[in-house]
């Protein structure tokens, strides 16, 4: 009786069945493994570039440090002859490309939107000669003429709303304001 109990013929078949068994598992394991990895860095990528993505259209956008209209016309039709902005780039932001910079000039009457050409750029503090603010100390002049760039009439009392957008996508808005009486000056803070 106890002979059969320990018959050790049958033993070693059943081990064998059972390792291959575990081994199949550990293969399905290590494959899912593999999968489970490269989607992890997948996803790490896209998250990366998404964050960056995102940090460039928070952070990358234009101050306005000033702004001022030339005024041309007599004391009853005296209007705005061009806006002059002078900007730089926000805390944190990185390289802005000026010529790359849209605009869209919003009056009563009107939307004008456009992209800010060379010629509409004048560099003020920075020691290079091109269009790209690389630091926070330097000043560039946005000109916007009237006739070329925005063809409105602006009065005394008016006002227009700016929008300068980035090519990464961050907007700044600026609310300009003429005064209202523009009789005698040349020039006028907006």
């Amino acid at each position: 009786m106890f002979k059969e109990l320990y018959n050790t013929d049958s033993r070693g078949q059943v081990g064998i069945g059972t390792l291959i068994v575990f081994i199949a598992m550990v293969l399905v394991a290590a494959i899912a493994a593999g999968v489970l990895i490269n989607t992890a860095g997948l996803l790490q990528t896209q998250a990366e570039a998404t964050g960056q993505e995102t940090r460039q259209q928070v952070a990358d956008r234009l101050q306005v440090q000033s702004a001022t209209g030339q005024i041309k016309g007599e004391q009853g039709n005296a209007t705005l002859e061009n806006i002059t902005l002078i900007v730089t780039k926000s805390p944190g932001a990185g390289d802005i490309q000026l010529e790359n910079v849209t605009f869209q000039l919003v009056t009563d009457d009107k939307v004008t939107t456009d992209v800010i050409n060379k010629d509409n750029v004048e560099n003020i503090t920075s020691d290079t000669n091109d269009n790209v603010i690389t630091d926070r100390a330097d000043r560039y002049e946005i000109i916007l003429e009237n006739g070329t760039d925005y063809n409105e009439t602006i009065e005394g009392g008016d006002s227009a709303t700016i929008t300068l957008t980035t090519s990464s996508g961050a907007s700044t808005i600026e609310e300009l304001r003429v005064p209202d009486s523009l009789v005698g000056r040349t020039a006028v803070r907006l």
